[in-house]
């Protein structure tokens, strides 16, 4: 199951998440409320579906875990700069 997340999430971060939330208790388990994967999936999908698959890595994010988690978070960072620079340059 993993792995088809993995993959999954190459197309849509979003989707991976939605499955998760179906088909696995992976998001309860990493996170203690609704509300933080909730505007995770729209704010910082990357960084929300990281969390959460370093969470289920055996033990808690620590470590490189925590690169991960950045690297998600520049990715996400990186999505809202560019979809900004793309509607300024179209006016």
């Amino acid at each position: 199951m993993p792995c088809l997340i993995v993959l999954i999430a190459l197309f849509s971060p979003r989707l991976a998440i939605i499955l998760i939330a179906i088909f696995n208790n992976w998001l309860t388990h990493a996170f203690d409320s609704w509300f933080i994967p909730f505007l995770g999936f729209f704010v910082l999908p990357w960084t929300t579906l990281m969390y959460t698959l370093t969470w289920q890595s055996g033990r808690s994010v620590e470590g490189f875990d925590w690169f991960l988690v950045g690297f998600a978070f520049l990715i996400d960072i990186s999505s809202w700069a560019g979809g900004g620079r793309y509607r300024r340059g179209r006016d």
